[in-house]
């Protein structure tokens, strides 16, 4: 039996070595880190060091940076109690508080009217659009982009970033916030004042050391282009199954978009369908975002670029690694086919 190929980076990469080795020596640090003796001081180096990893990979400072469990709350924490504009393409977890109105054109670029009043994400987790954040803008969910792309959050004019661990090889449950300089931002998790009073709560250290281990390893990686073979790996599979039949379409294909991240939608073939038959020949991709309790559903982010209902519940998500191999991609697209001709027969 040959080896199941994951091609499903966006929804979580597989954890890092360096995250993995990381986290195992922080298990060893019995301290709590708000204690003062040198047990407590030891487990507080470990979230300091990992603070420096996480704000030098996003070309930010120490103090700009606030763990979180994840994303999710982060996004709750820059979002909750303010009006913000936002596009129906954001993640779930910023569509929960913005109120869905930018517009979205075809390819899955929004305009944006107002930055300060305004919430836009870097690039889309299911079409790989990426898009240029203007200056001044309030909040920028920067998980996808995060370790992909070169990011110097001093020099994007944001306020606030929000990113998580496992989308760059980190572990589950553990995220961030980098928060402009000076900008003041209230608790929603009161206690213990930890977190420079921005989020209480004993932090995870296991994480944390995770996390900034892999924030290191992703910017190394970033730096030595590992990011630019996977773009050619994404071509080659693109090119493969568009096809001259036309049977498969691209998504965002005139937009910048990440390096990974392939879109593909073939009228007439669910993208449920798509995904379990996919999965029963040894290749995991997905039908969107991952982060909907299991569920598959029609994509909103399709639909708000104005794809109908035949397309957009016809969608899968095909996000590659820098471990995917080309023998990998070259077995993927040969699956593909096969699935898609065996149904048209």
């Amino acid at each position: 039996m040959r080896e199941r190929v994951y091609l499903d980076w966006n929804a979580t990469a597989p954890l890092r070595p360096e995250a993995r080795a990381a986290m195992i020596a922080a298990m060893d640090v019995a301290g709590n880190p708000s204690s003062v003796h040198g047990e407590g001081r030891a487990a507080k180096g470990l979230v300091e060091r990992a603070r420096a990893q996480v704000a030098e990979a996003l070309g930010a400072q120490g103090s700009d940076i606030v763990f979180v469990s994840g994303a999710t709350e982060a996004a709750a924490l820059a979002m909750a109690g303010r009006h913000l504009q936002s596009a129906p393409i954001e993640h779930e977890a910023v569509a929960a508080w913005g109120d869905g109105t930018l517009p979205v054109d075809a390819q899955g670029r929004v305009t944006v009217a107002d930055p300060a009043s305004s919430a836009l994400q870097l690039a889309n987790s299911e079409t790989g659009v990426i898009q240029d954040l203007p200056e001044g803008l309030a909040v920028s969910d920067m998980t996808q982009g995060f370790g992909k792309l070169p990011i110097a959050f001093d020099w994007t004019g944001v306020q606030i970033g929000l990113v998580s661990a496992h989308k760059l090889g980190g572990p589950k449950g553990v995220g961030a916030l980098v928060i402009r300089r000076g900008l003041d931002l209230a608790a929603q998790i009161r206690g213990g004042g930890q977190e420079m009073g921005r989020r209480s709560g004993t932090e995870n250290v296991i994480g944390i050391a995770g996390f900034g281990a892999a924030a290191a390893a992703a910017a190394r990686d970033l730096e030595q282009g590992a990011w630019e073979r996977v773009a050619q790996f994404r071509t080659f599979l693109e090119t493969s199954l568009e096809g001259v039949e036309d049977l498969t379409k691209l998504v965002g294909k005139e937009s910048k978009r990440l390096p990974n991240t392939s879109c593909l939608i073939t009228p007439g073939w669910k993208g449920e369908t798509q995904v379990m038959a996919l999965d029963l020949a040894g290749f995991a991709v997905s039908a969107g975002s991952a982060c909907s309790s299991g569920k598959v559903r029609e994509s909103a982010v399709l639909r708000a670029m104005g794809f109908g209902p035949g397309e957009a519940d016809c969608a899968i998500r095909v996000s590659l690694g820098p471990d995917v191999t080309k023998d990998q991609v070259e077995r993927f697209v040969e699956a593909f086919r096969r699935l898609r001709d065996r149904r048209r027969t």
